[in-house]
């Protein structure tokens, strides 16, 4: 395994992912109910995994609340609070695929996904950007379009797709961008690597929607890239964007 920094890539055309977002979104707008009236989906045999459900850990990156199980090709970055250097997120790269993560706590009974799902809308619309509500594996989920300079200095979109995951007193919030939107193979891949996310809540007590604490693995060795940016489309850019921390890189 080899630990370094990565300079920003330029992202893929957006134009197509903008164009996949806008085809599921007319399919889902046929059937869509309010997700009010949606009863929370939870899988039975695949993960997201709880912590207590796994018994052996040893081949996972563990990055204290988040545990990722490698695949070859997986490039996995800490997406860092640039005001107190706090760790929020997790943000995975596999081929032109991403998926950033974020774990909350919350209680036994009550989801979160409703709140969230309002705040990513609100977010969006001060974008002046669109989103579209679909049934996904985990219930209702979100897909968007962001305006975003393009690469070549024109105005164009980028595509996101929201997944919520509630678990056993914690919520698992993913953000899926790249090729993952639009091709059906990226997509599965995506997908696969977000069923083998590990949770690991804790036992200490905490209040609904506080961010579950993350950490470097214990065997990482970084050193910082001070001319990465930030990690562009991310929807809560508008309120607190979050620079990129030490990015990890799996081969094999």
């Amino acid at each position: 395994m080899i630990f370094k920094r990565k300079k920003s890539k330029a992202e893929p055309a957006a134009e197509q992912a903008a164009g996949a977002v806008e085809q599921a979104a007319e399919t889902a707008a046929e059937g869509a109910a309010p997700a009010e009236q949606q009863p929370a989906k939870k899988p039975t045999l695949n993960g997201p995994f709880d912590f207590a459900d796994i018994e052996n850990t040893d081949d996972y990156l563990d990055f204290g609340s988040i545990l990722v199980k490698p695949v070859a090709g997986l490039k996995v970055r800490m997406d860092v609070e640039q005001s107190n250097q706090r760790v929020i997120a997790v943000s995975l790269e596999l081929a032109e695929s991403r998926v950033q993560l974020m774990a909350f706590s919350a209680s036994k009974s009550t989801s979160l996904w409703p709140g969230i799902s309002d705040k990513i809308r609100e977010d969006i619309a001060s974008q002046n950007g669109e989103i579209y509500q679909r049934d996904g594996e985990y219930g209702q989920e979100l897909l968007a379009q962001v305006p975003q300079q393009l690469p070549d200095g024109r105005a164009g979109h980028v595509a996101l797709r929201f997944v919520g995951v509630d678990g056993p007193r914690w919520f698992l919030r993913a953000v899926i961008g790249g090729a993952a939107i639009g091709d059906e193979e990226a997509s599965q891949a995506i997908d696969d690597l977000l069923r083998s996310i590990v949770v690991n809540r804790g036992d200490k007590p905490l209040p609904p929607q506080e961010l579950l604490p993350l950490n470097v693995p214990h065997n990482a060795q970084t050193r910082p890239d001070a001319e990465a940016p930030a990690e562009a489309g991310n929807p809560d850019a508008a309120a607190q964007r979050p620079e990129r921390g030490p990015e990890i890189t799996q081969i094999g």
